[in-house]
């Protein structure tokens, strides 16, 4: 089955890097890696966000009595990590065209954010990932996400969830019950207040009429799975 978009932004957390162990896993690692290079050898030009959670969370500076500006930028940091470790990862599996831009600058490891330069990358068959956010405290990674995604004319934002198909009517892990959502609207995300990525950006996908999809990337090969349309996912647009 051929591939269901042509550009993607894909945001994952940083606790998918991290497998059993305390930051990284080199299985958890290479099997995000490999289905990536999956994609990218098939056509599909491909952007990542990665979090930075397997590093640091805000709670770790709330518990240091720390100012949340540089708490954040701690966060910023952290996603700049995780983004090496996959730029590595997917150039140590042999696909060399990766890219890591930076919304912080960081000259000596990653190139300035540019989203000219980032579609001009994409078209040539790069992967690229972004870094550090939107450069700002006070925005979290799905901000990023869903701003990167509208800057380089993504036809969806791809939540990667982990252990989570979609979007629930409840929290389908205290509610056996509970039931996904196949479709929801943008209007949906903001006035049910559901859960699937902070206001900030819920409110910038509605405005950019930026497609979201919802999908469980715990799995074997979820990620190639859900981009031929293979896997439960939940539509938000």
């Amino acid at each position: 089955m051929s591939l269901k978009y042509e550009t993607v932004l894909l945001k994952i957390s940083g606790e998918a890097l991290k497998g059993d162990s305390e930051i990284y896993d080199e299985a958890a690692l290479e099997g995000v890696g490999k289905q990536i290079v999956s994609l990218a050898k098939e056509g599909l030009r491909i952007g990542i966000v990665v979090g930075g959670g397997n590093i640091w969370r805000g709670k770790m500076g709330q518990a240091m009595k720390m100012p949340q500006i540089d708490a954040d930028y701690m966060g910023m940091l952290a996603t700049m990590m995780n983004a090496l470790a996959l730029e590595t990862t997917i150039s140590r599996l042999g696909y060399t065209k990766v890219v890591v831009y930076s919304a912080l600058e960081t000259r000596n490891i990653s190139d300035p954010y540019s989203y000219r330069e980032a579609r001009a990358k994409l078209s040539a068959g790069y992967i690229v990932i972004f870094a550090a956010g939107t450069g700002y405290s006070y925005f979290t990674t799905d901000t990023g996400a869903a701003i990167r995604a509208i800057e380089i004319g993504a036809d969806a934002l791809m939540m990667a969830k982990n252990g989570v198909a979609g979007v629930y009517d409840s929290d389908p892990k205290l509610n056996p019950n509970a039931k996904i959502y196949k479709k929801l609207t943008h209007k949906d995300i903001t006035d049910r207040d559901l859960r699937v990525m902070d206001l900030t950006a819920a409110t910038l996908a509605r405005d950019g009429k930026l497609k979201i999809e919802v999908f469980d990337m715990q799995g074997p090969n979820n990620i190639v799975k859900v981009m031929h349309n293979e896997l439960p996912s939940t539509i938000i647009e």
